[in-house]
């Protein structure tokens, strides 16, 4: 049996055992027992981002996201272009690739009822661009909490790139993008409990910019948060399969924890530690 196989039959024993357990112990054991069971089998692929140095659009994730889509047995994705406001165009580019890799690609501004389409997806990918737009519109659909029912609760497989990686973390406190419009809350879909800063960049050696660095920028973050903050390079990923979270790609990321040194990982390093209390 596959990993993911013998993941999905855990976490489906664990249901059973919650169905035993309700009669005779209390609600919040109940809830504590599917919240276990959800998370087990949660699917979430973040990119720092889709356009990467010397590749072509995606090309960069070809064959770590066609595997994941496999894995997943999903040959249908729902994709939420609310980072651009030319929704039909953004589509369309994306949804070129990914038929070009035999995938269909639907795009959820085409639906009449967003919520419904949700619920009816077999993936749900959120594409990159200005994180306060796409955010903004996730709330005026009132698809925040849809969205997360479906991923941690219906173990629905979630694909994010710069904006969409951000707005599946805690909040988009750490983006990169201009406040060009106002969400009601900069809270995002709290699929993972700690924040995330895409594309982030190292301070170039030698260079004569004196602003702020990204270290820099994370480091006034923690003055006010305690939530720890994962700088990931473009071409890096991470991937969250159940209760363990990895990093994949191309290049390592950097961890920055408050009061602590900050941390180089590596490639095919180990995250699974972020994920708790999620």
């Amino acid at each position: 049996m596959s990993r993911a196989g013998g993941g999905r039959l855990l976490a489906l024993s664990l249901l059973v055992l919650l169905c035993c357990l309700s009669s005779c112990h209390g609600a919040k054991n109940r809830n504590r027992m599917y919240s276990l069971a959800s998370r087990m089998s949660r699917q979430i692929f973040l990119m720092s981002s889709s356009a990467v140095y010397g590749y072509e659009y995606l090309q960069h994730a070809e064959k770590d996201m066609i595997e994941y889509f496999r894995k997943n047995n999903v040959y249908r994705v729902l994709f939420i272009p609310y980072a651009l406001k030319n929704h039909e165009a953004y589509t369309e580019k994306v949804g070129s690739v990914l038929r070009r890799w035999g995938f269909e690609c639907e795009g959820i501004h085409r639906k009449p009822n967003p919520v419904q389409a949700i619920n009816e997806a077999q993936a749900i990918y959120i594409g990159g661009g200005n994180t306060f737009l796409l955010l903004k519109t996730l709330y005026d659909n009132n698809l925040i909490e849809p969205i997360r029912e479906r991923v941690m609760n219906h173990h629905i497989p979630y694909i994010g790139s710069s904006a969409g990686t951000n707005v599946a973390t805690r909040s988009i406190q750490t983006t990169n993008d201009m406040p060009i419009i106002y969400p009601p809350s900069f809270d995002g879909l709290r699929l993972v409990p700690f924040n995330i800063n895409p594309h982030y960049l190292d301070p170039e050696e030698g260079g004569k910019h004196k602003g702020e660095t990204r270290e820099e920028r994370i480091s006034q973050f923690h003055e006010l948060n305690d939530a720890p903050v994962l700088g990931l390079r473009e071409g890096c990923t991470m991937v969250v399969d159940g209760e363990k979270a990895t990093l994949i790609g191309s290049y390592g990321a950097r961890l920055f924890r408050k009061g602590r040194e900050p941390e180089e990982l590596k490639i095919g390093a180990d995250v699974s530690f972020l994920l708790e209390g999620n």
